[in-house]
């Protein structure tokens, strides 16, 4: 008779498995790992991070986004939260270091009420009826302007902190100013506003175009360089001879059927040239190739000519102009082209632009981003992605909040009044809910060297009398946040402490981990459940599966 206690095996030899609350633990580990790592680039006081990546190139940044999208991290859980900070970027534009923070700690929190025996359906249910709760709070005491004023403190504050807040001003105002004119109906289109970097030089020599900058240089030189009240073109349509996908042979008897095919080209090129030549256009933008031949045609006839352009570009330029996008040489004529008032080709430091300016409809729009070297000019424009990022969301919402850690302040003490009108448990849930909400006037202290201890004591007595009550980190003083024009989206914290909830609750409803042997490899475990971080392996669980963490994150090694 066969033996009922032998353990019966349904996954591989090398399948390593967590259970129960070893999975739990080790996923919470990971989130706060993460948090940690990010948590010191957060506020106007916060430190770069340098991340090299395979290729030996360097990235000094204090943007969570690109650390986030830069470091090769490998253990699930805190892949999650990646995924869903990154998710953070698309929708709003910032706000991603506060995601990965608010869950990190979140998650520590859910971890004490788990340890002290709350089980975790109740923890979730919690933490759900404090979000439901949280979010209308924050419309509750948010404000509802979106002047220029109000956008430009809005983009200020987004850009204090970064590489760029040293022209803060300027920066500011050339954000605020291309949102405001690629706006439609209250929408904005950040695909319409185009950054281009150009090294060498100062930040301060940055400037917005009235109209569009293409980075990209005519075929020829010998081309008219300055055109006022120009044609334009945009064709999808090549002017050239490509290759077939199939291979084919022509027979050629005698010399002159040689020149007879040679010259039925040149027929067939020249019918494309005319074409654009008798549509009266002045410049033609082809976003795939033209043919040296007919480059020359058209160079001869005055046209300037651009090929292989992105289809960004040419997105901007027919916004911009109002011409239309031909697919069909056939279909290119006089009704087809656009105008500019002003066409002309200029080198900027050693990098040669086209300028599309006095455009009749110029919803697109360009900025010039100057800086001394490659390294200083992405740093920039990372600030200013940010910055258009709360500009364009204000402008869409018209809803803001104070900073300088104002509203997180309000939302303890709200959150805290709610759960004392909550019968059962889960008022414990929703006041360490509450309690989470710490970490960011903390952090805000913690990384300007203040005392966090007394500056957070100091901020909640302070907004007993005032909800705009913050942390001025520059002088280590409460003060009004709203006069002192330190604001930001009411958007970008709703779905910054909406998806920090959701990735929380995901991670708590793990308590199973299966990890296939091709996984371990990944994350560098080798046979004896040993990381490169140097962690110990977890205990052996039961049913004859040993342990070990996949994607261990103890420390930066296994993470990068």
């Amino acid at each position: 008779m066969a033996n009922v206690n032998q353990p019966i095996f349904i996954l591989p030899e090398d399948t390593k498995r967590f259970k129960g609350k070893d999975a739990l633990s080790m996923n919470i580990n990971a989130t706060k790992t993460l948090a940690g790592i990010i948590r010191t680039t957060l506020g106007p006081k916060g430190m770069d991070k340098m991340v090299t990546d395979s290729l030996g190139d360097i990235i000094l940044t204090n943007d969570g986004a690109t650390i986030l999208r830069e470091m090769d991290i490998t253990q699930p859980a805190a892949r999650m939260l990646v995924e869903i900070a990154k998710k953070q970027e698309d929708i709003v534009g910032d706000g991603t270091t506060s995601v990965v923070v608010i869950a990190g700690e979140l998650l520590s929190k859910a971890e004490e009420l788990l340890n002290e025996g709350y089980a975790t359906p109740l923890v979730i249910k919690g933490f759900r009826d404090a979000l439901a709760k949280s979010l209308e709070i924050l419309n509750n005491i948010s404000i509802n302007e979106s002047d220029r004023d109000t956008l430009k403190k809005i983009a200020i504050t987004a850009i204090t902190g970064k590489g760029a807040e040293f022209e803060k001003d300027l920066l500011s105002d050339l954000i605020v100013d291309a949102a405001i004119k690629v706006e439609e109906n209250g929408d904005i289109d950040k695909d319409n506003i185009n950054i281009q970097r150009i090294s060498g030089g100062a930040v301060d020599d940055s400037f917005i175009v009235d109209g569009l900058i293409i980075d990209k240089s005519p075929i020829s030189k010998n081309v008219p360089r300055d055109i006022e009240n120009a044609k334009i073109a945009i064709l999808k349509y090549p002017l050239e001879f490509k290759k077939t996908n199939t291979e084919s042979k022509i027979k050629i008897t005698d010399p002159s059927q040689m020149q007879a095919f040679i010259d039925n080209e040149q027929e067939m090129l020249k019918d494309l040239t005319d074409k654009v030549i008798d549509s009266g256009a002045d410049v033609l933008f082809c976003q795939k190739g033209i043919d040296e031949t007919a480059e020359n045609t058209l160079r001869r006839a005055g046209i300037v000519s651009y090929k292989r352009v992105r289809g960004t570009d040419i997105k901007r330029i027919s916004k911009a102009t109002g011409a239309k996008l031909v697919s069909d040489i056939e279909d290119l004529d006089k009704q087809s082209l656009g105008e500019v008032g002003h066409f002309y080709i200029e080198k900027i430091f050693d990098h040669e632009v086209t300028f599309l300016e006095e455009c009749d409809n110029p919803k697109a729009t360009s900025i010039i981003l100057r800086g001394s070297t490659r390294h200083v000019t992405e740093e920039v424009k990372r600030a200013l992605d940010d910055a258009l990022g709360v500009v364009a969301t204000t402008i869409e919402d018209g809803k803001i909040l104070v900073g300088g850690g104002a509203c997180e302040i309000q939302l303890i003490k709200e959150l805290k009044n709610y759960a004392e009108s909550v019968s059962g448990k889960e008022q414990i849930a929703i006041l360490a809910f509450a309690d989470a909400f710490e970490v960011i006037p903390k952090t805000l202290a913690e990384n300007a060297g203040l005392d966090t201890i007394e500056m957070v004591a100091n901020l909640k007595a302070a907004n007993e009398n005032s909800k705009f009550m913050g942390l001025n980190v520059y002088e280590g003083k409460i003060i009004d946040m709203k006069s002192a024009g330190v604001l930001e989206p009411l958007k970008v914290k709703i779905q910054a402490i909406r998806s920090a909830c959701e990735a929380c609750e995901m991670i708590l409803r793990i308590d199973d981990m299966i990890a296939a042997r091709g996984a371990l490899e990944a994350t560098g475990t080798d046979d004896s459940g040993n990381d490169d971080s140097g962690m110990p392996p977890m205990d052996e669980m039961g049913g004859g599966m040993p342990g070990g963490m996949p994607g261990g994150m103890g420390g930066m090694p296994p993470m990068m």
